[in-house]
C-alpha cells in the first residue's frame, strides 16, 4: 500500500541516509535534506545493486563522467525499494576507470533528484502482485557538483559504513514479529496448542534486539562494525524466516479454527516474503564471507 511504502522509505531515510549525511554530507546537503527527513517528508531510495552484479558492489558499471559544473550519470540500478515513491536517490557509480588490482577504488556516491531529466523508473512486480522493487535507468543524468556525496573516490568506504546501519537495524528482525505476537495471543486464547518453541523464538528476538542496539552504539561512537552488523543481519533474517515456519507448523496443530483467520493470513504473507529476507542488505552467502574475514578465516 502507499502507506506501507511511505513507511519503508521513511525508515530508509531515517535509518541510514540521515546518519550518513551527518557523517559524510556537506553542510549544504545537511541543511537541504535533514529537516525533511526528520519531519518524515523526504524519502530516499538507495542505488547500489545492478543487473548481473548481485551483491558484488565492486562490479558496478554505472558511469559518472565529469562535465562542466557537475557529473553525468549513465547506467541502471535494480531492486530499488520504493524508488517510485521517493524524492531522492543516493547512487554508487564508477567515477574512474576500473583497476582490476584495486576494484574498490574509483567509486563515488551522488545524491540525485528522482525527477531529474533522463531518469526512467520501471516497476518490478513480485510474484504476490506487490510493487515494491524497481529498476531505475539513467541516461546522461546531470548531477551538480554540490550533490557529490562525500569525497570523490571514497564511495566504497562510505557504502560499507552505510550498509552497517542497514544490516544491523532492528527491522532486520522485526518483519515477522507481528506473526510471533499473534501466535502468543492465539496460544493464550487456547486457539493454538502451547509450544515451547514459541518462548525460545521470543528469546532469540530479544537477544537480537540487544545485539542491534549494541551495533547502533558502536556506530554512534565511530567504531567499525562491518562484522557485527553482518552477524545481526544473518541471524536476524534467519529468525524472521523461522518465525514464519513456526507459525505454519503451529497452524497445522491448532486446536480449532476459531480465532485463527488473522494468523493464517499473516502467516501466508510471511511465507511468501521469506525468500526476500535473506537477500536485502546483502545475501547471507556474501555476509558469511564478511564474517569469516573478520574472524581471520579467509
Amino acid at each position: 500500500t502507499a502507506r506501507s511504502l511511505a513507511f519503508v522509505n521513511g525508515r530508509i531515510s531515517d535509518r541510514q541516509i540521515g546518519p550518513s549525511l551527518m557523517k559524510f554530507g556537506s553542510e549544504e546537503q545537511r541543511r537541504k535534506l535533514l529537516p525533511g527527513i526528520a519531519k518524515g517528508e523526504v524519502f530516499f531510495a538507495i542505488g547500489m545493486s545492478e543487473p548481473d552484479s548481485g551483491s558484488d558492489l565492486a562490479s558496478v558499471r554505472m558511469k559518472a563522467v565529469k562535465v562542466d559544473g557537475g557529473w553525468q550519470l549513465t547506467g541502471s540500478k535494480i531492486w530499488t525499494s520504493g524508488a517510485h515513491r521517493s524524492h531522492w536517490f543516493i547512487v554508487l557509480a564508477r567515477s574512474a576507470p576500473l583497476d582490476p588490482e584495486h576494484r574498490h577504488a574509483g567509486l563515488s556516491q551522488f545524491i540525485v533528484a528522482l525527477d531529474s531529466p533522463g531518469i526512467d523508473i520501471r516497476p518490478i512486480v513480485s510474484m504476490n502482485g506487490h510493487h515494491h522493487f524497481n529498476q531505475v535507468f539513467f541516461d546522461g543524468v546531470f548531477v551538480p557538483d554540490g550533490m557529490l556525496f562525500g569525497r570523490e573516490g571514497d564511495g566504497w568506504k562510505q557504502v560499507t559504513s552505510e550498509l552497517s546501519y542497514e544490516r544491523s537495524g532492528p527491522e532486520r528482525l522485526l518483519s515477522t514479529v507481528a506473526v510471533l505476537s499473534e501466535m502468543a495471543s492465539a496460544t493464550q486464547r487456547g486457539d493454538l496448542a502451547p509450544d515451547p518453541e514459541l518462548g525460545r523464538t521470543f528469546a532469540r528476538v530479544m537477544a537480537l534486539h540487544q545485539m542491534s542496539v549494541s551495533v547502533a552504539d558502536a556506530l554512534s561512537s565511530g567504531r567499525p562494525t562491518d562484522q557485527e552488523a553482518a552477524i545481526v543481519k544473518v541471524l536476524g533474517t534467519a529468525t524472521e524466516g523461522d518465525v514464519a515456519e513456526l507459525a505454519s507448523l503451529s497452524l497445522d496443530t491448532g486446536h480449532t479454527d476459531d480465532g485463527l483467520a488473522r494468523l493464517r493470513a499473516m502467516t501466508a504473507t510471511a511465507l511468501l516474503s521469506r525468500p526476500g529476507f535473506t537477500l536485502r542488505g546483502g545475501t547471507n552467502e556474501i555476509l558469511r564471507g564478511v564474517i569469516a574475514r573478520g574472524l581471520g578465516l579467509r
